[in-house]
Parts: structure tokens; sequence; C-alpha cells
């Protein structure tokens, strides 16, 4: 790791992580069995985090070409293989202890907290994305079955994860059910003594032959929909008759553009035994959590390549000479390598902020999936966090994999025709980054998702949001005698507000406000449709400005911030800029249909935003 890219990793481990809250979360008080007071823990922390830091350094990385040109392995007889390079991984990992970072110490974890395990892994995601992805195979699994399954499960398998011998998938997509989740076919029939039989094929599994599978299906009865799918825990090998059998198979390892060092499975359910987890038709809601939870790690996994891709796109800039000096050095290049840095660094105080609600989150609910009673000021924290949480989600997996995708390209551009050769590491890192973008949810759905969230938000009371757009209005005095950054976000907030609520009133033809305060206005489809055709822009916009949002945040903690603050305002305003005149140029009727008198409303508009950043 760069000696920049550890300072600001370790400035975020201080600063950036609401510790405040989230240590009385795990440790009722000092001293502990093992700490003393609260500074011998974040040395303990510190040192963890080097650890793995380093670990991604010297092995992970060396590591990632040979295991991209071998693969994750092969299958032979129904099962997964790894290959060499693959074990090796995670026999490292588990020597290391990263496997049970965040699990009980009653399973043989460490027991501390959900922020050191995400913030590893993103060590883990520059050195290698395939390697991130089997990683967190491990990771989730545990999670999930200390969070739904029965106590016997847990017993017999968290401790193998924490050892490295066994971990899982999850099993949703379909042959002809992709993003579509509530058309899956997979069958789960009744037995005798409580079980079910699986009977079905899954497409698209990653990390497929890890040994045990959490599986969406529908019961016999069962309506169709989402709302009809229950979920299963299934173990890849079943004993019968005192010998071991398969439970279900691999029948495939796609051969994919990128990430060759993880596996895609096709995975085939043939009267596979099943343990139902949850209630019935509850299956989507549960596995919801391990969604979201996945598409967060994919946000981190991009940052993770944003930062390879870079880190070799500065050397090669920095050594490679043209027209006599440096190509960093070259005006155009210079001004382009700034604005990189500038959404990398932002995008990971974005990421740092996301994991820390994101932990105070997971404990919690931790809680309440084990049945213990929150107490008041425990429950208004959690709602606060899964809010938080929810609306990061589909923003940190979107802005994140489309940078990753868009960085990982500027970065062969900057080593110009090298870039292109195999013998350069950025050729696969942009290969890999394409896979972000499609796992989990595509950025398609992503945006549908922000999109809705934020209307749901609107809709759930019209006459608030309308008043904070009056509140926010920089003439009514909400943003005097605030730090300038503060003054900035909030003018850049009002402008976001100001255009999407002409936006929506348009789309949904409401007419003018009055109307858009009533929300049985908001009820036809065909104008619900007109707003979606701008979700993306919408999501890009929302994450702009949740970073600027966190950027400002932690430029009141320290003055240094600041100049992050600055640099991605400037990078990002006239991107916003962009994306409201698209939003004017829409004309619900036409599509897109500019006159004169529109661009020269939105050449006026511009101009104004551009003289802000001028000054």
């Amino acid at each position: 790791m760069t000696c920049y890219h550890a300072e600001e990793w370790k400035w975020l481990l201080k600063n950036a992580i609401d510790w405040k809250t989230i240590l009385p979360l795990y440790y009722s008080s000092f001293p502990t069995e093992d700490f003393e007071n609260e500074e011998e823990l974040h040395e303990f922390f510190d040192e963890i985090f080097a650890q793995v830091s380093q670990w991604s350094d010297r092995s992970v990385t060396p590591r990632a070409r040979l295991l991209d040109e071998k693969g994750a392995g092969i299958i032979e007889n129904g099962s997964t293989v790894p290959s060499k390079e693959l074990q090796d991984f995670y026999r490292e990992a588990a020597d290391l202890g990263f496997f049970g970072l965040a699990v009980p110490e009653k399973y043989n974890g460490m027991g501390i907290p959900v922020t050191l395990s995400l913030f590893g892994t993103a060590q883990v995601g520059r050195g290698c994305s395939a390697s991130f992805i089997q990683l967190g195979a491990f990771i989730f699994t545990a999670d999930m079955l200390e969070r739904f399954c029965a106590p016997e499960f847990c017993e017999k398998y968290i401790p193998q994860i924490v050892e490295g011998k066994i971990s899982g998938c999850m099993c949703l997509t379909e042959p002809n059910s992709g993003s579509d989740v509530g058309s899956m076919r997979t069958k789960a029939v009744a037995t005798a003594d409580g079980k079910y039989l699986l009977n079905g094929a899954k497409i698209f599994i990653s990390n497929g032959g890890g040994g045990l599978a959490l599986v969406l299906a529908r019961k016999e009865g069962a309506p169709e929909g989402l709302k009809g799918l229950s979920l299963f825990f299934v173990e890849e090998w079943i004993e019968i008759d005192g010998k071991k059998h398969h439970n279900y198979t691999i029948s495939k390892n796609e051969d994919k553009m990128g990430l060759h060092g993880s596996f895609t499975c096709e995975v085939l359910f043939e009267d596979s035994v099943a343990t139902q987890v949850g209630d019935d038709d509850q299956g989507f809601k549960i596995m919801l959590h391990l969604m979201n939870e996945a598409r967060i790690a994919t946000g981190i996994q991009s940052l993770g390549g944003i930062e390879a891709s870079l880190d070799r796109a500065f050397s090669y800039a920095r050594e490679r000479k043209q027209f006599g000096k440096p190509v960093a050095e070259l005006p155009l290049m210079k001004r382009n390598l700034e604005d990189y840095k500038a959404e990398m660094d932002a995008f990971r105080a974005l990421i740092a902020d996301t994991i820390s609600w994101y932990d105070i989150y997971q404990k919690l609910d931790l809680k309440v999936q084990h049945g213990e009673t929150l107490s008041p000021e425990h429950k208004q924290l959690l709602s606060k966090a899964k809010k938080c949480v929810r609306r990061r989600t589909p923003i940190v997996k979107y802005y994140g994999s489309e940078a990753y995708a868009n960085l990982s390209l500027k970065a062969i551009q900057v080593h110009g025709g090298y870039g292109f050769m195999k013998e350069y590491d950025v050729e696969r890192l942009h290969r890999d980054s394409i896979g972000a973008l499609l796992y989990e949810g595509t950025s398609q759905i992503q945006s549908l998702m922000a999109l809705k969230d934020l209307l749901k938000a609107i809709l759930s009371n019209p006459k608030r949001w309308f008043g904070s757009l009056i509140k926010g209005h920089p003439f009514a005095g909400y943003i005097e005698g605030c730090e300038q950054t503060t003054k900035t976000f909030r003018e850049v907030q009002y402008s976001f507000k100001k255009n999407f609520t002409s936006l929506v009133i348009k789309c949904l033809r409401l007419g003018n406000i009055s109307v858009f305060l009533h929300p049985k206005n908001w009820q036809k489809q065909e104008n619900i449709d007109r707003l979606m055709v701008h979700a993306e822009t919408c999501c890009q916009a929302l994450s702009y400005l949740e970073t600027l949002r966190v950027l400002d945040q932690h430029a009141q903690m320290d003055d240094s911030r600041k100049e992050l603050f600055w640099s991605y305002y400037k990078l990002v305003i006239p991107r916003l800029s962009g994306i409201y005149s698209d939003w004017k140029m829409y004309k619900p009727e036409k599509g897109y249909d500019v006159s004169e008198s529109d661009t020269t409303e939105m050449n006026v508009e511009q101009n104004r935003e551009h003289a802000a950043v001028s000054s």
C-alpha cells in the first residue's frame, strides 16, 4: 500500500468512525479481559489493520495476475476444486484470523467491530478483486448463520468458517429470472420429518461450491411473486447410512470476461434436503439483508479496484517521459490525475462513513434478531442507522462500481498503448471492474431503488419536503453563520431539491406546488414511468450530494480535510449542472425536445453554476 493510502485510511479509521457509539455496543466497560482501556483497544485495531494491509500488498497483490491466468479452479465430480493459488489465499487468510475478525468469541472468532473487518476487506480488494469475492463468501456466511439460522448449524459450521474449511453462497438468480427475482421457479416440497426437498437450478452463483447455500425457493401453493418465496439452508454434503453424499451439484464454472480468480457457478438442486430459515413467504425479506450487505461490499470492492488502478496510473505517469518531462507534469494529464485522485479520496470518505453507520445497524439488528429488548435510546439509534444504511446502499453500490469501471479505463488511457497489453495490470483491473456493474443488482436497478426511496420519503410527508426547500433557500437565513463548506453544501443541496421538485411536478403532471403537496395526486403509473426515465441521473446526483455531505462533516473535524471538499466540489458541480439541464430539456409529452427558449434558460443556469465554481 502506498504511504499516501496508508495515511488516508489511518485518518478515516481514527476520525470517520463513530467509535463513541460503536464501542459501547461491543464492550460494556473497560478494562475488559483483554484490554485495559480504550486507547489500548485502538492500538490493537491499528495493528490488525496494518497486518491485513501488509498481507494484501505482499501476498494478495503479487498473486493476483497468476490467479487471473490460472483461474479459481475446476469442477470435478460435481464439486469445485480450488486452484493452488486460491488455496494459498484461503490458508493465509485463516492463519491471519481474517475469517473470524467479527465472529463472536464463542465460535472461536475475535468478536471485534464489523468496521475492522470491512476496512480489512477494502485492502484485499485493492490487491485482487477476485480474491475479495471469495473472502466475502466466508464473512457473509458466518453472519447469516449467526443472524438467522438454528443454533446447531451455527455451532457446527461457524468455527469451520473461521478456520477456512467451509464457506457458502447466496442462491437467487435463475436462467429466466435475473433482476425479476419474484419470477423464480425453484420448488420446495415438505417432507414428513419437517425438512424440504428442493428442485431447480441457480446460475451465476458466486462461490457456488463453498459447502453451504442459502436458497430462495417457492413452496407448493405459495403465491406468485416475491411474497411467495421462502428461504432454505442447504448443505452441499449430507450423511446417509454413515456415508457422505452430494446434496446438490455444481454443474458449471462460468468462463467470464474478468474475475477469473473467483468461482461463478451453476448449481443444480435435485431433491436436495433443506431446512427452512425464518417464516413462510419471508425468504426475500431475509435475503434482502444479505443482498444489501453484498451491495455495500461491492462498493468497498470497487474502492479497492479504484485504488489499484490509480496507483498504477500515477506511478506510470511519473516515470514515463514525453516531450522532455514526466507525463504527470503535462498540463492536461496533471489536471486529469488531480480529478481522479479527488474522486477516489471522496468516495473513500463516503465508504468509511457508510461503514460506521452499517456497523451500528448490524450490531443492534443482531440483538433484535436474537430476541433482545432494546432501550428507547437504542431503538432510536437503530431506526436512524437503518435509514442511513438504506439510503446509502444503492448509492455506494452504484457510485462505486461506475467509478471503478470509469477510473480503471482512465488508468488504461494514462498508459497509452501499453495499457492495452496484458503485460500491465490495468488491463486486468478494467476487466474485473465490469463484474461490479452487474452483480448484486445492476447500476440501473440501484438507480431505481435510490429514486424509489427518495420518492417514498417525499410521499410520507410532502409538506415537510417542501418546507425544507423553503427553509434551505440561500436567502432564508438557514445557512448564515455556517462554515464555508457547510454553507456551500447546503446551497448544493437546495439546488438539487429545487430541480428535483420541478422534475417531479413536470413528470407526474401535478401542475403546481399545491397539487404536489397531496400524495393522492401521485398515483398514475404512466406518470411514474416518466419519472423513472430519470432514475440514473437522479442516483448520480444523490451520489455526489451524499459524498459532499460527508466531506463537509470531515472538514468540520479537521481543517486539512477542506481541500478535499473543494476539489470534489469543483469536480461535481459541472456534472450536476449537466444533470439539471437534462431534466429541464425533458418534455413529458414529447421526450427530449429542445427549443431556443429552453437552451437560453439552460445556458443562463449553467453560467451561474460555473461562476460559483470559479469563485
